[in-house]
């Protein structure tokens, strides 16, 4: 966990490797007893999860593609909803005991799972929106999140075993898939977006101002005003609209104004990455599990239905 990554610039580096490579190896220089130095190779073995907060807008790209992006809900409901908790811990309304019952039960959830192989039998049906940088990681991210899903059910799956390995291991359910993707709409969404996440938000504040307004057109100084924006990002912002024609300049006999270039950029863009996602359960669900066969175990089908109902009864057990 890094609380902020500016302070771990130095050691992104080495972190990228054992994302990659699962594995990280050092040719150090060391002393022996009787005063001699030696070369030895120190090893880090993975596979490892990093997490960090930034307050940039925008990171390194090698390590923005190995990552999932998230960013902070900056809209007027979550404001009210901070400012309510800050009135509720200044007035000592807040349960901390039921608070601290609660992170304990998460706690030792994750305590109680275990290591399995999660192998996931759709995973030849299933594709990403073509609109995503950097296509390759995000696949991978995509099936990795795929069987996290499934690794965090595993109580609700039944264990079974490979006949020529005798491996243990849990297959992924239609249920897995399906809540995968509604979690990562918004990261491949974000993804498949070329703005930042702040020239996004500043764009289509730009467009719910116009649409408010029934204009066509605004100057800086009036979105400034509406927003509180600070002048120095407002710039940065515009800059970059213009830049990669988001926007455009149009002078009128009030001076320079501007436009946005087209209001349904951002939603055709939503509607193709949720078709792409969409597409893909519908298939599932009309083509069920596919037939897989273990040596020399007989084949077997198992279809959506099945798997839908076995998931209903695990979780009623448990």
């Amino acid at each position: 966990m890094i609380e902020d990554l500016e302070g771990a610039a130095q050691s992104l580096y080495p972190l990228r490797e054992l994302q990659s490579k699962n594995k990280l190896t050092k040719r150090v220089v060391v002393k022996d007893r009787t005063g001699q130095t030696q070369t030895i190779d120190v090893t880090v073995e993975g596979p490892v999860c990093v997490a960090g907060c930034t307050t940039k807008e925008s990171i390194y790209e090698d390590n923005a593609n190995r990552s999932i992006l998230i960013y902070l809900d900056d809209s007027k409901e979550q404001d009210a909803r901070i400012m309510q908790r800050q009135k509720q811990q200044s007035a000592g309304t807040i349960d901390y005991r039921q608070e601290n019952s609660i992170k304990a039960l998460l706690q030792n959830c994750q305590r109680m799972l275990e290591p399995v192989q999660v192998r996931n039998p759709y995973a030849l049906q299933l594709q990403i929106p073509a609109e995503v940088f950097k296509v390759r990681r995000a696949h991978a991210q995509d099936l990795q999140f795929i069987e996290a899903v499934t690794f965090y059910h595993q109580y609700q799956r039944v264990k079974r075993t490979d006949k020529q390995t005798g491996e243990q291991y849990i297959e992924t359910s239609f249920e897995d898939v399906a809540a995968a993707n509604e979690l990562m709409k918004v990261v491949l969404l974000r993804k498949s977006d070329e703005l930042n996440h702040a020239t996004r938000h500043y764009l289509e504040l730009v467009k719910g101002y116009l649409q408010q307004q029934s204009k066509a057109s605004f100057t800086t100084k009036e979105i400034r005003s509406a927003y509180k924006l600070h002048p120095s990002n407002q710039k940065r912002y515009m800059l970059q609209l213009l830049q990669t024609g988001y926007i455009q300049k149009v002078q009128n006999e009030a001076g320079i104004v501007y436009e946005v270039v087209s209001h349904e950029e951002y939603l055709s863009l939503q509607d193709r990455v949720k078709q792409v996602l969409d597409s893909a359960l519908e298939r599932l669900k009309v083509q069920g599990l596919p037939i897989v066969q273990q040596g020399s175990e007989p084949s077997k089908t198992t279809t959506d239905k099945g798997y839908s109902e076995k998931f209903k009864s695990s979780s009623k057990q448990a």
